[in-house]
């Protein structure tokens, strides 16, 4: 785990001012991504009966040229076999997409029929953005197909999504502990990865959950203040707030999709405890101690009962202002 990582800094620095010819670990990049999406891609799954705002799950992870440096896009889309804007990086595994015979490196070229409707200026994620809109805003049980190029020739697929809590996943290339989420999306620091699967999960899950109680849109519709703000005062304990319901609606997730519930409290109880810095650190959060009891006392309550998906009474509060 500690060489996957090392090898994704590696890819950071690459990244930001390859060569032409550099030794760019693609590989190793997708590789960690794909990994992410498929962790993502059972929590958001698993747990779309707990998410009012829901989109296809099909377990495609895509990508595009413009998230790439200029300078190392002509190496990606040679190394990718980039026939477009938009390609599949990978496929989480017995997925719909995969079932349906999607594979990594197919070009995207057309959602049930419809040509991508993608931005005029091809700018970081912008295109990336706007693909996964376009899938997301399709209903979350309905077939559709897709139309992939490969080798120069079109075939169009079709693929039974099943429902999924409307997120998308994407991996940080950073030596930081960081993890977020915007309502939409959860970032999560390739660092974290080092740590294994469980611990990674264990992060996603806290993440997934903020977007399911619409944490970042209640604490701006509350005025919390960010930065340095958010450590203070009013701020800091709706900050404090949010990520403690977090934590415990972690556990949940965690059962509902067949992880262990105790993940969460055995994580901070051992390396998340020496863990510095980033989102570990602050009044805004717990300590690791006071994490691992709130979580171990969660996963009682979820073992307490044999029905699955097991539902937080957090859930409740969700539209309900901080």
């Amino acid at each position: 785990m500690r060489i996957l990582c090392l090898v994704l800094l590696s890819a950071l620095v690459a990244l930001a001012s390859a060569a032409w010819g550099a030794d760019i670990p693609f590989a190793a990049i997708r590789d960690a991504e794909v990994r992410l999406a498929t962790i993502g891609y059972r929590l958001a799954t698993a747990n779309a009966a707990l998410c009012d705002v829901q989109r296809p799950g099909t377990g495609l992870q895509l990508h595009t040229l413009a998230q790439y440096q200029p300078e190392a896009r002509e190496q990606a889309r040679r190394f990718f076999g980039f026939e477009g804007p938009i390609a599949v990086e990978g496929v989480a595994p017995d997925s719909p997409a995969a079932q349906a015979g999607v594979a990594a490196d197919d070009t995207v070229v057309a959602i049930n029929g419809a040509p991508l409707a993608l931005p005029s200026t091809p700018t970081g994620t912008a295109m990336l953005i706007a693909a996964e809109q376009q899938l997301a805003s399709l209903p979350s049980a309905a077939p559709l197909t897709l139309t992939l190029r490969r080798d120069g020739r079109e075939r169009t697929l079709r693929i039974a999504p099943v429902p999924q809590c409307r997120s998308r996943f994407e991996l940080l290339i950073s030596d930081r502990w960081e993890a977020s989420a915007d309502g939409d999306m959860v970032q999560v620091a390739s660092r974290f990865l080092e740590l294994g699967d469980e611990a990674a999960t264990v992060i996603v899950a806290h993440e997934l959950a903020h977007n399911i109680l619409r944490h970042p849109a209640r604490l701006r519709a509350a005025r919390a203040g960010s930065g340095v703000l958010a450590e203070f005062g009013r701020s800091a304990r709706l900050y404090r707030r949010t990520e403690d319901e977090a934590d415990v609606l972690s556990v949940y997730l965690l059962a509902n999709a067949g992880f262990d519930p105790m993940a969460g409290a055995r994580f901070w109880r051992g390396r998340g405890k020496s863990i510095g810095g980033g989102l570990l650190r602050g009044r805004s959060h717990a300590s690791p101690a006071e994490r691992a009891r709130m979580m171990e006392d969660a996963a009682r309550a979820v073992g307490a009962t044999a029905l699955r998906p097991a539902t937080s009474p957090l859930i409740v509060t969700r539209d309900q202002p901080l």
